[in-house]
């Protein structure tokens, strides 16, 4: 029996998708592309906008398409908010939200039994108070692991639907994290991810509240390991001893992403974010002061209920004044449900793209200027990907880096940042 995956959205649902194939191997399955026919395919989709949705939808299309006779096998968020949705499109036969992922298989292995409709389980997330640990029974096939050490969220933003397709916080046992850690040094790879929905909450709701810095510790603990890395988390929560561990760890990479979503306070107002400009400009002066050459990047949303020129314009002199080496920009995506979507001032889409273009050229102006200011530093760099004879990774500071030098994918190795090149830099050996 064969299975397909196909992964929508962050690097924690990417996580979740390498346990699911993990469980489909160790009942046999034999995993292949997506691109190809399969008894069963499993997508785990995203619901963070309207257009992660679409896109889930003509996943499950396509797949239906390929092998109209298979199981297809759909779970995530967008599976946890719209369940009716999803059972109503063809060939759909296995339906679970973001909860009960180990029984995949059993409930597929049923469907294939006998068609009696979509089953599975959509359980009432906001119930939910345990982590689901389901240990790694495949490793990755990437050079980097993403390990998934908290679920949930509770800050509630007024634009996003990720609070109710995920439930509240939810963390994984530090003895866990170190399991996972445990099996992910001993297959050789060199840098790992921790990730998470809410990362930076990690550890409220265990009986002896470890900290994201704790959690750090333990995964830092495997001499093995070359290079840790933060997923993305909330600049409210950054703590004092975490600063002080990337400071002092050579092997914590100094790169940081908080997500500032508006450069206006009005808008982060109306957003409920938990903090103004003045308090995010002070912890960007702070982080620097404490992890001299850390990189910053960030999330921005343009074209939020209410936003006035006036705001968007605060936005970009904020955003030029932060410095940030990396941004993402999306435009405003109404989610139903959530208070945002409910408003009567709603910007227009075609304003709201106008003004994700603008925000992006900034993005793009401010990435080559932090590109620019390492050129001439020596840099180690993971390796990852290679085509027509040139091979690319990242940098500590996730600065991507090209070189044609003889290298090998998942290795670690110097490289002497030289020139701007595509949409990073290149990279020379260095002198021995």
């Amino acid at each position: 029996m064969r299975a397909a995956f196909m992964t929508l959205g962050c690097k924690v649902n990417q996580f979740e998708t390498e346990t699911m194939e993990g469980l489909f191997r160790a009942r046999g399955y034999e995993v292949v592309p997506f691109e190809e026919r399969a008894e069963v395919y499993v997508i785990n989709t995203c619901s963070v906008t309207h257009l992660s949705d679409r896109k889930s939808r003509q996943l499950i299309r396509r797949a239906a398409r390929t092998n109209p006779s298979a199981c297809i096998a759909v779970t995530g968020c967008y599976a946890q908010v719209a369940p009716e949705e999803i059972r109503a499109l063809e060939g759909v036969r296995v339906v679970i939200g973001t909860k009960e992922r180990a029984r995949i298989v059993d409930y597929v292995e049923e469907a294939l039994r006998a068609d009696t409709g979509a089953i599975g389980t959509i359980t009432d997330i906001m119930q939910a108070r345990v982590f689901e640990d389901i240990p790694l029974h495949a490793l990755p096939h990437r050079t980097r692991a993403f390990l998934k050490i908290e679920d949930g969220c509770q800050n509630f933003c007024t634009f996003c639907i990720i609070p109710y397709a995920r439930g509240p916080v939810k963390s994984r046992e530090l003895s866990a994290v170190a399991r996972e850690m445990k099996l992910l040094t001993e297959a050789g790879f060199h840098e790992v991810v921790l990730t998470g929905i809410h990362l930076g909450a990690y550890g409220i709701d265990l009986r002896d509240r470890p900290t994201l810095a704790d959690a750090c510790r333990t995964a830092l603990a495997e001499e093995d390991l070359r290079r840790l890395r933060l997923g993305s988390l909330e600049s409210v929560e950054l703590s004092a001893e975490l600063l002080e561990l990337m400071r002092t760890e050579p092997r914590f990479a100094a790169h940081l992403h908080l997500p500032l979503q508006a450069g206006s306070d009005n808008v982060l107002r109306a957003m409920n974010r938990h903090y103004d400009t003045a308090a995010f400009a002070t912890l960007l002066e702070d982080v620097r002061r404490a992890v001299p050459g850390v990189a910053i990047s960030t999330d921005i949303i343009v074209g939020f209920p209410g936003e006035t020129e006036e705001d968007f314009a605060a936005g970009l002199d904020f955003v030029r004044a932060m410095g940030f080496a990396r941004m993402h920009v999306f435009p405003y995506s109404p989610r139903k449900g959530t208070p945002a979507a409910r408003r009567s001032d709603q910007v227009l889409p075609m304003l709201r793209k106008e003004r994700a273009a603008r925000m992006q050229a900034l993005a793009d102006e401010l990435a080559e200027e932090y590109h620019r200011a390492a050129l001439g530093s020596v840099a180690d760099v993971l390796f990852e990907t290679s085509a027509d004879g040139v091979t690319d990774g990242l940098t500590e500071t996730y600065i991507r880096v090209y070189t044609d030098a003889p290298v090998t994918r998942g290795e670690i190795a110097p490289l002497r940042l030289t020139h701007l090149y595509r949409d990073g830099v290149w990279g020379e050996p260095t002198a021995k």
